[in-house]
């Protein structure tokens, strides 16, 4: 896309076209840096450092930093610049007593540049510790300009777009992607102190499986196929790995769902599954709680986290566990007075009861009844559990893959973990009878028959190893940008993901074109554009 060239960029293209006149590579392969601003800030506040006359006569204890321009004053013979790397922002002063003829190369130079420079620690008269260069170098020109620095990207979209200007301006963003790959680390080494063995498994599959959700469909041009991307972090993968001899499992997985998009969800997201032999989903739920206090004490260095709410009001909630647990079917009785497990096989009389209680939910009429009771809880109890809370025992049917409790198999063996309204973990004991399984997939495809697209395939391959044999399981996913999401107090999770899939500037601007009357060829929109 063609882009507008203000007077400044046209600018910075002069400067650009006279330093390699001059003979000076504005794009240099490599530097190597002594310290970085973190560790340099870190000599500072030891001490002994000596006074700028004594720096000027005999320049020695040399640093070499190096990284952008963030901001830049000039007060005749002497300027200041603020310097920024990973780790945080120095200033560095410049004076021509010291860098002799080079000091007129600043006018070379702009705020967003990288520089390598050399120098020494002092402290100004303020008390800020400064490296007061001796010699520098232009690493890398800067066409475009940062935003205003007071204020630097104000619009939302703008921040999701140009998430790296983001991530340049506002620290706290920065901050809040180096948290997510700290939290992934420390839940990657919780994993491997346990025992548990990471292993990878198909993004591209024949079957859509592993969860009650609308996949996205591509062409396998070699295979000539059609196949879907995963929705589900490997669950059928995994539990074939353990009939193959693996006890413990997990994948850190990126994951697709063509569905709607709202704070709480999007359509490509990172989750997390592990499979435990041997496990039921009580095992689980403990091991959930300790993980909790793992990363959260690692990360954080506290159990207790701000929150937003629903309204967008912070609360303070307590990962300190035990947790309390509260059984699905009988969550939703109190709160709309529906008992669901009445309606086993009459997902018509569900909705009915549903209508009778005017509740409103979104093509209820195209939902079997395992998705519409799923419906029905999202709607009149989940939005009330804001402090963690495990939420157990869901009825058979909203669960194809989990086990029938003993004592009342119209339930299973399950649980959600739920946190400000946000289901964080799903898990439950794994149904290990194939004969059972089968009949479950049976339904499910009815139900997709019916017209709910959610609804699960018939998976003979994952069958056919379920038949050779599977041991008792419990089995457990969770979404890595919901986490982020509330653990940084955030209220949509294209906050917590760095760079979210936003659909193409051009398009909303031929949209808006069509919407407000106005009507173009094919041609003319691409000219207008600058396509």
């Amino acid at each position: 896309m063609a882009v507008a060239q203000s007077n400044e960029y046209q600018d910075r293209l002069k400067k650009l076209s006279d330093l390699l006149d001059s003979g000076v590579n504005p794009y240099v392969g490599r530097y190597e840096r002594t310290a970085t601003t973190k560790e340099a800030l870190a000599l500072g506040e030891k001490g002994g450092l000596r006074e700028v006359e004594e720096i000027v006569k005999s320049p020695k204890n040399l640093l070499k930093l190096c990284g952008r321009i963030m901001t830049f004053r000039e007060h005749g013979k002497l300027a200041f610049a603020n310097l920024q790397d990973f780790s945080g922002k120095i200033q560095v002063c410049f004076m021509q007593n010291l860098l002799g003829e080079k000091y007129g190369f600043l006018k070379k130079l702009d705020v967003a540049d990288f520089v390598g420079v050399t120098g020494e620690l002092f402290t100004t008269k303020h008390g800020e510790t400064t490296l007061l260069i001796s010699d520098f170098v232009l690493l890398s020109k800067a066409l475009r300009p940062l935003p205003e620095k007071w204020h630097g990207l104000q619009d939302q979209e703008q921040k999701y777009r140009e998430r790296y200007l983001d991530t340049v301006m506002d620290r706290t963003v920065f901050d809040r992607f180096v948290f997510r790959s700290g939290l992934i680390k420390a839940l990657r080494e919780f994993y491997w102190d346990k025992g548990f063995t990471e292993i990878e498994t198909p993004i591209l599959e024949n079957i859509s499986s592993g969860a009650s959700a609308k996949p996205f469909i591509t062409h396998h041009n070699a295979l000539d196929i059609d196949v879907y991307l995963r929705i589900a972090a490997g669950e059928l993968w995994q539990k074939m790995a353990i009939v193959g001899g693996f006890e413990k499992t997990f994948e850190v997985a990126r994951c697709f769902r063509n569905e709607g998009m709202d704070p709480s969800h999007l359509q490509e997201f990172t989750m997390v599954e592990h499979y435990a032999a041997y496990w039921n989903f009580e095992d689980n739920m403990e091991f959930t709680e300790k993980m909790f206090e793992y990363l959260l004490k690692k990360t954080l260095g506290t159990l207790k986290v701000n929150i937003k709410d629903k309204n967008g009001e912070t609360v303070e909630v307590d990962f300190k566990g035990p947790w309390p647990r509260k059984k699905f079917t009988e969550m939703i009785e109190e709160d709309c007075g529906i008992d669901v497990l009445k309606y086993i096989d009459d997902a018509k009389g569900l909705l009915k009861a549903i209508k009778a209680k005017k509740i409103i939910i979104e093509k209820a009429e195209s939902l079997g009844y395992g998705n519409l009771v799923d419906a029905l809880y999202k709607k009149v109890s989940r939005p009330k559990l804001v402090q963690p809370t495990f939420v157990t025992h869901h009825p058979l049917l909203t669960k194809p893959l989990a086990r029938k409790n003993d004592e009342n198999p119209s339930v299973c063996d399950t649980f959600q973990l739920l946190v400000n309204g946000w289901e964080v973990v799903n898990a439950y004991s794994e149904l290990v009878d194939p004969v059972d399984q089968r009949a479950r997939f049976e339904a499910q495809a009815k139900a997709k028959a019916g017209g709910d697209e959610e609804a699960m395939m018939m998976n003979e391959e994952y069958l056919t190893a379920m038949e050779h044999g599977m041991p008792c399981i419990s089995g457990w996913g969770m979404g890595i940008d919901r986490l982020v999401t509330l653990l940084t107090g955030q209220e949509n999770l294209k906050d917590s993901v760095l760079f979210p899939l936003m659909r193409p500037e051009g398009i909303e601007i031929a949209r808006k074109q069509v919407k407000e009357g106005h009507v173009y060829s094919q041609e003319e929109v691409y000219k207008k554009l600058g396509l």
